[in-house]
């Protein structure tokens, strides 16, 4: 578990929106109870999200998908389309396969079910506010479900790996790591890099992709089939990196 922050200016903060006031006082305490947390606002609607951010300048949101007015899945879309947006984390009691592939298209950092145990969404807040994303165990299987099978496979693989064709090989290497999970430190182990250089590499795949966070550029790298064991040939071998 990632440890715990000495002061209140490194305490990463957190905007709830849920329209369920119960579901946002246990969150609240929840996340208040972490020293190194601080919920800093919350919301009942999607609506309010945009002028919250603006003035309370949260690292991250939780983000609830049913809402009445403005649905979690819009908000964020609107949201991460804003330079500078906080991370989002999507909270939500069904993993349906279009909701978690619009909330992760969108630019959320995680997809976490409101039954996780409330340890495990604390330490998601962490992960996602240090760039790293969070998925809940039926979501990773949804995203192999999709990536190994289905309509329109063979489709979503040639426009993938085409998009890819744009990076270099050193970056090709990155983006096939970041969507094995791998961490920063775990990445430049591996290629003999150091971590500024791994962080360098993936900011340039997201530029270059037009993306805006390793989750998206794990499921381009997902769509591709160039992870070992979630596609029927092996990866590269039509000629891709």
């Amino acid at each position: 578990m990632t440890a715990p922050a000495d002061s209140d200016a490194a305490k990463v903060r957190v905007l709830i929106v849920d329209d369920d006031p119960l579901l946002r006082a246990g969150l609240r305490m929840m996340l208040g109870g972490a020293p190194d947390l601080e919920v800093v606002g919350e919301a009942g609607d999607g609506t309010a999200v945009a002028e919250l951010v603006a003035g309370l300048r949260p690292d991250v949101v939780l983000m609830d998908i049913r809402m009445p007015a403005v649905d979690g899945l819009a908000a964020t879309e609107a949201l991460r389309a804003r330079p500078a947006a906080p991370e989002v984390v999507v909270l939500t009691t069904f993993d349906a396969d279009e909701h978690v592939l619009r909330a992760l298209g969108a630019g959320a950092a995680g997809f976490v079910l409101k039954d996780t145990p409330p340890a495990e969404i604390v330490e998601a807040v962490r992960r996602v506010s240090q760039g790293q994303p969070v998925l809940s165990p039926s979501v990773i299987r949804r995203l192999i479900t999709r990536a190994t099978g289905g309509d329109g496979r063979g489709r979503r693989r040639e426009r993938a790996r085409e998009r890819l064709r744009s990076l270099n090989e050193r970056e090709h290497e990155v983006a096939v790591a970041v969507a094995q999970g791998r961490s920063n430190a775990d990445i430049g182990a591996s290629l003999h890099l150091s971590v500024p250089t791994v962080k360098t590499h993936v900011s340039r795949i997201l530029s270059k992709l037009d993306l805006n966070n390793r989750v998206q550029v794990a499921l381009l790298v997902h769509d591709a089939g160039l992870i070992p064991g979630h596609d029927d040939g092996e990866p590269g071998s039509d000629g891709t990196r």
